[in-house]
């Protein structure tokens, strides 16, 4: 009992000192306001530019996936704010197409690295690495998160989708980032193991 009560001591201590040091390394401030809107939103991947307090996954177009399959730049001069986020856009037909619907272009998890949210941490989350499932846009943080994701992706979305419904979903990123990464959830893996398990399916293929 008393070293299962200190194990709990040791990892809230952890926890403590484990967030400021994200507020630090996230620009702290800044990044706690762009990342948290008081919106349904809430937490995103959005960063404080040109004016704008938070630009979703750094103005990316998030109609361009849809209508071009691919990744685009949006331009500063084509953008919709909604639910307290901004959205930037390539041209004046895809914000005309996002302002019509925009819940339809939404990406998944606010944005985050998808595989992030499989183990409850929002984090990560890279413009130019992607994939539509079901209709819907699905971001990685690199193409490492996104081979791990795909090793079963209807087990991992079945977490993600339990992950962000439960926990991360209205929560404030960096405290729920820090809390995830020192409580981890049992089916954790570090990046290093999760690039064997990639390897190795990568070796079974052929």
């Amino acid at each position: 009992m008393t070293s299962t009560f200190t194990r709990l001591l040791r990892r809230w201590a952890l926890l403590a000192c484990l967030a400021p040091l994200a507020l630090a390394s996230l620009g702290g401030c800044s990044a706690m306001t762009a990342q948290n809107p008081s919106s349904a939103l809430k937490p995103v991947n959005a960063v404080a530019e040109g004016g704008d307090d938070r630009v979703m996954l750094k103005g990316a177009d998030v109609v361009a996936y849809f209508t071009q399959n691919r990744y685009v730049q949006g331009n500063p001069q084509f953008k919709s704010v909604h639910e307290a986020v901004t959205f930037r856009f390539a041209n004046a037909e895809h914000k005309a197409l996002f302002d019509a619907a925009p819940q339809k272009y939404l990406p998944q998890y606010g944005g985050y690295c998808a595989n992030g949210i499989v183990y409850g941490i929002p984090w990560g989350g890279d413009a130019d690495t992607w994939r539509m499932i079901d209709g819907k846009l699905y971001v990685f943080g690199g193409q490492g998160s996104k081979d791990a994701f795909e090793l079963d992706v209807a087990a991992n979305l079945k977490l993600a989708n339990q992950y962000w419904a439960e926990e991360v979903a209205g929560s404030n990123s960096i405290w729920q980032r820090s809390k995830r990464l020192v409580f981890r959830v049992p089916h954790y893996k570090n990046g290093e193991q999760l690039a064997k398990d990639v390897a190795a399916a990568k070796a079974k293929k052929g």
